[in-house]
């Protein structure tokens, strides 16, 4: 009996373990995709076939519903932040993120300079329940056509995979 204690104490030990390794690995793969982004300068970085400003709109807009779900479970309310920079960038030219009460509330940050713009938008459903919709637009060609990234909140706080409208515009 003692010895299955000791074989059950071992199993959660390595089941805690290889946890801790997997939330690394992911968390390390996070920062290099950020990396990648600040690296090429172009918003390029791990993949390769994405178009340039495609990473900066995916990784942030996954952050800022993160950061918006975070500050619900704190605080019990959802901020409605943006959108910021007012105008959508143009021509993937990256413009200053200034800085917004409401974003900094969040703890969002995407950078200094941003080729999209984001927002925060929370409406209420037929049911009465909130609807919260992370959104990043950009035109990347300068063609006047922007493309939108956008992740919803569900009410228990779960995310949907990036919905993507124009990729590449």
């Amino acid at each position: 009996m003692r010895s299955r204690k000791k074989l059950m104490a071992i199993v959660a030990g390595l089941v805690v373990l290889g946890l801790a390794v997997w939330g690394w690995l992911y968390y390390r793969g996070l920062r290099a995709l950020g990396e990648g982004l600040a690296h090429d300068g172009r918003g390029g970085g791990l993949f390769k076939a994405d178009p340039p400003t495609d990473t900066e709109a995916r990784v942030n807009v996954l952050a800022l519903c993160d950061a918006v779900q975070s500050y619900r479970d704190e605080h019990g309310t959802y901020v409605v932040a943006g959108p910021t920079p007012k105008e959508v960038p143009r021509g993937g030219t990256p413009v200053p993120f200034p800085k917004e009460e409401a974003f900094q509330h969040l703890g969002f940050e995407p950078g200094e300079e941003v080729r999209f713009q984001y927002e925060v938008v929370v409406q209420e459903s037929p049911v009465g329940e909130p609807e919260v919709s992370c959104l990043a637009r950009g035109d990347f060609d300068g063609d006047g056509q922007n493309s939108v990234y956008r992740v919803r909140l569900d009410p228990n706080g779960m995310t949907t995979p990036i919905e993507v409208e124009h990729e590449g515009e």
